[in-house]
């Protein structure tokens, strides 16, 4: 019964800091990449976690059992990317290395949410956490936090907002109107917290890697982004201008028809830059003679959902009659009808484009 310890790395130190590709396999293998960590940055935890796999398998291997050992690192933005690439790795290691059951070997609670990965692929007999020990007074507590606040994960989270919330606060003091800092405190915070929750700090990370990747490679998609910026900035300028307008009419607009009057007067620019950098994609894989496949699909989405959104945002402006009349068709059922007719049929032209498209590789002939 072959029996497989698995050591955790999920934030990607091994990669990031000492340049190490993972899975790392084999006793020796994993105690030069622990030396290697250890060279590249000593107070690393995942250096413990690695020797503390070692030792596990060194007991193992003296009880005559037939053990192997394996570290596995994710990606250093955690989350999805992480797991997604801890799940491929292990994959991989359990189709090389068949074992039968498995040990894993982390250095705290993070690390360990892969285990339900682990777990549905094989059974897991023990979870062995590597903690340092440290001396329980006052200068060893402060340095702990010292450390974690130097940790750009902990210190983004805490400081962002306090940060936030000073600068606002100094802002409504300058202005002589303290009166709106609690407010605008509060929106600010509440913004940054759903920014994090739903995803998007990761999706503006990812974008602007996409956006160095394109300036290094000398591709068309750079430009597109670019012009994307610029385009998203005019968009941005225009929807505050126009919700400013409703907000000092003297017609009581309200919070829905403001929300309305921003989306409507600045959806189109939002379209035109999605719209330029999906074409930037599609013009790159195009002179790389590689398979476009679903990116044909994105450009016709991404205009189907704006129009869906004009005429959705039109529709509500002009029945609570802050605009003056529908364009094209005057009756609000039926401009609301095509608007959305419009968009299926261009969403639907897209994803038989895309479905006629083929997926595989690009021909090396």
């Amino acid at each position: 019964m072959r029996i497989l310890i698995v050591c955790i790395d999920r934030d990607n130190d091994l990669g990031e800091k000492a340049g190490i590709p993972s899975p790392v396999v084999g006793r020796t293998a994993n105690l030069d990449a622990a030396v290697r960590l250890a060279s590249a940055d000593p107070e690393d935890s995942d250096i413990n976690t690695i020797f503390g796999g070692i030792n596990l398998y060194d007991s193992l291997i003296a009880e005559k059992n037939d053990v192997e050992i394996v570290s596995i690192a994710g990606d250093k933005k955690v989350g999805i990317a992480a797991d997604k690439r801890i799940t491929e790795q292990f994959d991989r290691i359990l189709e090389e290395l068949k074992p039968d059951r498995a040990i894993l070997v982390s250095d705290g609670a993070e690390d360990e949410s892969v285990l339900p990965i682990i777990q549905s692929r094989i059974k897991v007999d023990a979870v062995r956490r590597v903690i340092v020990k440290q001396h329980e007074n006052l200068e060893s507590t402060y340095y702990i936090i010292k450390e974690a606040f130097n940790d750009p994960k902990i210190s983004r989270t805490f400081f962002m907002p306090i940060g936030l919330a000073s600068i606002i606060y100094a802002i409504s003091l300058y202005f002589e109107r303290p009166d709106i800092a609690t407010m605008a405190i509060l929106g600010a915070i509440g913004v940054y917290m759903l920014f994090r929750a739903t995803g998007l700090e990761d999706a503006f990370s990812d974008f602007k890697t996409s956006l160095f990747v394109s300036l290094q490679g000398g591709k068309i998609t750079f430009v597109m982004y670019l012009a994307a910026i610029i385009l998203s900035l005019i968009g941005t300028v225009q929807g505050g201008s126009e919700l400013w307008n409703y907000y000092s009419q003297e017609i009581m607009a309200g919070y829905l028809i403001l929300l309305m009057a921003y989306v409507n007067a600045s959806i189109w620019w939002y379209v035109l830059a999605g719209v330029l950098i999906s074409a930037g994609k599609i013009m790159d894989l195009r002179l790389a003679k590689e398979s476009i496949g679903r990116q044909w699909a994105h450009p016709f989405f991404i205009i189907a959902g704006g129009i869906m959104i004009w005429g959705g945002s039109t529709y509500i402006l002009v029945i609570s009659e802050a605009q003056d009349g529908f364009p094209v068709l005057s009756n609000g059922r039926q401009f609301l009808f095509s608007t959305m007719l419009v968009a299926i049929i261009i969403a639907t032209i897209g994803a038989r484009l895309s479905i006629r498209s083929p997926r595989g590789g690009a021909s090396k002939n």
